[in-house]
């Protein structure tokens, strides 16, 4: 019997279990939605992002990064099986170097399909919504630009296609039917008056006005004084008047976009109600070719997983829900006379325009949106204390001389004019260079310090003289015309004093003779002092004798 086995070993089987999750996986997969969530600092994004996520709000971080973001899985509404995973990023502020990261996130080819972008506006500061609603409207644009490929563009224009699909099968729901299976009907309505006039990618975009419920309130959380509003709690004519004509504003603004308008509380209905209108429209499905449009292809029925079934509101003032489609400008107009939903279409696109012209000067007689949002709801924000003025420094040179010019023309401010004697400067005459004419060496002083060393009196006190002054004094009348020595007890008579008239010419003899005799006196005790206490002590008789006469003589002579 021969043997029919094979030579070699048969291959090892393949995983076919393997082969069988992944393709389970790949039909089953969990599609990922994302909401980008933009507003500025204190705007109520923290609560809005629990609740879309179904988070408790002390699990987020109150700190804003340069980018927030967070997740949560979605599930059916028995809790069973999961629908999709929604992503949320959130920027801090629409500060640029904020907003240029945002694309790296979400680039616009791979997630505008998935995409929808909610506009958080804070109800405390209503007179910054027409501002913020420009700013965050022209980035969508930019972002949803990208790098302007081919690929892109096609993107967009299907992504819009579906959204005006959306708007054209809107039909308001009813609370007593079931929701519908479909989303499409065979009647399409044209679009309105300003319905979609923007937003050439489609993306769907929901203006979520938060903290409405101090609306009503009469005391401003923020700056403690008094409301936003600037009106009495519930009561007024102007105050219903402004807040009706600010949700018009916004409803004329949200339509040219497609956009849903919702005023949110810290109510957990209002919550949920906007939970699940971003649900719905992030699930609306494509928009039908042209032969399921015309009737001549059957379409399969589309079942949103989340069915949206909560009426229009806009008579509660903080539980405003307008969705996209619903609204037109005959809506808007009838609820309040006098208003023109025109006038500020037109108002919106100015501005644009003058956007896009790279300047904030408005062009042309009609104003912008800005500035007739403003007649209606003036700022009554808390305006940052104004900077001191910049002192600028006087050059160092400059200052000197322009002093020093000042200084020049005023003879009195001459410093060297404390250094002359006042009779000189009374006279106009110079007088001695230096110090020499100060007070300290006028006459008066060299006169007294020349008689001390002459042996006068001071004060008038008579002064003995010694044999030292009598040596000392000899070199001096030779050298020099002296008084005869009766004359030295009183000095003031021998010397001129300087208040006479020629003081000014005796002081210069007066110094003189004053430093004349400190270089005879210097030259005395060097030279004749030695011979006279020789000859004093050492010759007697009739010579010593006659010496101690004249000694006597003389200063009997003296006295």
């Amino acid at each position: 019997m021969a043997d029919n086995r094979p030579d070699s070993p048969s291959a090892p089987p393949q995983d076919l279990w393997s082969s069988i999750l992944d393709s389970v996986s790949s039909t089953r997969s969990i599609p990922s939605k994302q909401i980008l969530l933009l507003g500025e600092p204190s705007s109520g994004k923290t609560t809005l992002t629990a609740a879309l996520l179904r988070k408790n709000a002390d699990e987020h971080d109150n700190k804003d990064f340069a980018i927030g973001y967070d997740w949560a899985d979605v599930r059916d509404d028995g809790d069973e099986d999961t629908l999709a995973r929604l992503s949320v990023y959130t920027v801090p502020s629409s500060s640029a170097s904020h907003l240029a990261l945002l694309p790296h996130f979400v680039p616009p080819r791979n997630s505008l399909p998935h995409t929808l972008a909610i506009i958080a506006l804070d109800w405390t500061k209503p007179w910054t919504f027409v501002e913020q609603l420009q700013i965050w409207t022209n980035w969508l644009d930019k972002w949803v630009k990208g790098d302007g490929s081919r690929e892109l563009e096609v993107v967009r224009e299907e992504n819009r296609e579906r959204l005006q699909s959306f708007l054209q099968h809107y039909s308001e729901p009813n609370s007593d039917d079931p929701p519908p299976t479909s989303t499409l009907s065979n009647t399409i309505l044209p679009l309105g008056q300003g319905t979609l006039t923007h937003n050439s990618s489609g993306i769907p975009i929901v203006v979520v006005c938060t903290k409405a419920d101090l609306i009503d309130e009469g005391r401003d959380p923020v700056t403690g004084g008094a409301s936003s509003m600037g009106m009495v709690k519930g009561k007024g004519s102007e105050w219903e008047e402004q807040t009706d004509s600010i949700m018009q504003i916004l409803r004329v603004i949200c339509l040219k976009y497609g956009a849903a308008l919702f005023y949110t509380t810290p109510a957990p209905h209002t919550l949920h109600e906007l939970r699940q209108y971003t649900l719905h429209l992030l699930f609306v499905p494509p928009a039908p070719s042209p032969a399921a449009a015309s009737g001549m292809e059957t379409v399969a029925p589309h079942r949103n997983p989340f069915p949206f079934t909560q009426k229009p509101n806009i008579l509660d003032r903080d539980r405003i829900l307008v969705p996209a489609g619903w609204d037109s400008w005959g809506k808007i107009s009838v609820m309040r006379d006098g208003f023109d939903a025109k006038a500020w279409n037109e108002a919106w696109d100015k501005d644009l325009d003058d956007a896009k012209d790279g300047s904030d000067v408005v062009h042309g007689s009609e104003p912008g949106a800005k500035s007739m949002f403003a007649e209606i709801v003036p700022d009554r924000g808390l305006k940052p204390a104004p900077l001191p003025p910049f002192n600028e420094p006087v050059p160092e040179q400059t200052f000197l001389a322009k002093n020093y010019d000042e200084n020049a023309k005023k003879p009195d401010r001459d410093p060297r004019g404390a250094f002359k004697n006042p009779t000189e400067v009374g006279a106009g005459k110079a007088g001695v260079v230096g110090p020499m004419g100060s007070s300290s060496f006028n006459l008066p002083n060299v006169e007294r310090a020349l008689v001390e060393m002459e042996g006068g009196s001071i004060l008038g006190e008579p002064r003995k003289a010694s044999r030292r002054d009598t040596t000392a004094r000899a070199p001096l009348s030779a050298s020099s015309t002296s008084p005869p020595p009766h004359s030295q007890s009183r000095p003031s008579s021998a010397l001129p004093s300087a208040t006479s008239p020629n003081a000014e010419q005796s002081q210069h003899e007066v110094l003189q003779k004053f430093f004349n005799s400190l270089l005879s006196n210097r030259s005395d005790r060097g030279v004749g002092s030695p011979s006279v206490s020789r000859t004093a002590s050492g010759q007697g008789g009739a010579n010593g004798s006659s010496e101690s006469q004249e000694v006597n003589g003389t200063g009997s002579g003296g006295e």
